[in-house]
């Protein structure tokens, strides 16, 4: 018959996509202190963002709000050189910090081209906020670990660190 189309057959379904489960075989990599290291960082990286993200808080913000409260008098500078930070990028950070109300730059009475950081009292009130979440949001993923482990670990680790200071035991 002209004019009609032929009758579509109907399609077969799609093959279901299996979720692979099975864990690779990582070896070659095994031995690497690297490839530990950033396995374990980018989960504490996860358990970090579940924890702070709602807080609308990045890493680098966490660090500079806890280095801040920690040390009187820092500049943006020593900042920047501690985290390493661009200038650029830290310039950045702090502009955002500051919208917020968190920080204050002070421009200091020694070296004009200096500024240095202060948490405002909004900053230095959201800065205990999460450094009490901050003290046991890795619990969960770090219970494989004893206590002394844990200590060990961050004391190795440490030592990679250029110009790290040694932390107290825990």
């Amino acid at each position: 018959m002209a004019g009609t189309a032929p009758a579509r057959r109907p399609r077969p379904a799609a093959p279901r996509a299996r979720r692979v489960t099975a864990t690779l075989e990582d070896a070659a990599l095994a031995h690497l202190v690297g490839y530990a290291a950033s396995r374990a960082a980018i989960e504490l990286k996860k358990v970090f963002a579940r924890h702070m993200a709602p807080h609308g808080l990045k890493i680098a913000e966490f660090s500079i709000l806890m280095l801040v409260a920690s040390n009187g008098d820092v500049n943006q500078k020593q900042l920047g050189q501690s985290l390493d930070i661009s200038p650029p990028n830290m310039a950045v950070t702090l502009d955002r910090m500051a919208e917020r109300g968190w920080i204050e730059r002070v421009r200091s009475t020694h070296d004009r081209r200096a500024q240095h950081i202060h948490l405002t009292k909004a900053g230095q009130a959201f800065a205990e906020r999460v450094r009490k979440i901050a003290a046991t949001m890795e619990e969960p993923t770090l219970a494989v670990l004893s206590r002394a482990e844990r200590a060990l670990l961050i004391e190795m680790l440490r030592k990679l660190i250029p110009g790290a200071t040694r932390t107290p035991a825990a």
